[in-house]
């Protein structure tokens, strides 16, 4: 074992998937990247990081609600580069050709391509740590999606993408909630 410097714990210590977080404040469609996220219950919580140097936070916290969307692997350069520009002078959906579709619980747009899309209302922030809590009120799959590999953030630029499924769920049977 060698000692490495502290920056490089992160690298080791992986969030949730890298998503695409899509807002609407009525007239126009906006969406930011997001490299921190992960679930915080069984009650369908969970928690993404952002904050007020991100355009989309203000409409997320005007209209309490946003959607989230897990894209495939295939798209991480599109990924990447949604979350280098602003929404606050770029029109994002037709710079990199997003295809926004309805949502039933929240006016924010799904995007057309992703595995899976979360309709989401905010239900609290910790501005300390950036943190928004969102309730999933709706999913949305696309099982047209064959490339079903996670985008994971390292912390350094780097990314990894997951797609080996183990199925440890009769292991783990007594400590699973009704219904998964």
């Amino acid at each position: 074992m060698k000692e490495v410097p502290i920056e490089k714990a992160l690298t080791y210590i992986e969030p949730g998937p890298v998503v695409l977080v899509t807002t609407s404040d009525g007239k126009k469609n906006n969406v930011m990247t997001i490299s921190w996220t992960m679930a915080i219950d069984f009650d369908q919580h969970i928690v993404l990081t952002t904050g007020e140097w991100n355009y989309s936070f203000g409409t997320m916290m005007r209209t309490r609600e946003c959607v989230v969307c897990i894209p495939p692997a295939q798209m991480i350069d599109k990924v990447i580069r949604i979350g280098t520009v602003s929404g606050v002078d770029t029109d994002k959906f037709s710079l990199f050709h997003l295809k926004a579709l309805p949502a039933q619980t929240v006016q924010a747009p799904l995007l057309d391509g992703c595995i899976a899309c979360l309709e989401c209302k905010v239900t609290d922030y910790i501005e300390r740590y950036g943190f928004v809590v969102l309730k999933v009120m709706r999913v949305v799959e696309n099982r047209d999606c064959t490339d079903q590999r996670m985008i994971h953030a390292r912390g350094d630029g780097t990314f990894t993408a997951d797609g080996e499924t183990f199925n440890c769920r009769k292991l783990m049977a007594d400590k699973l909630p009704p219904g998964l």
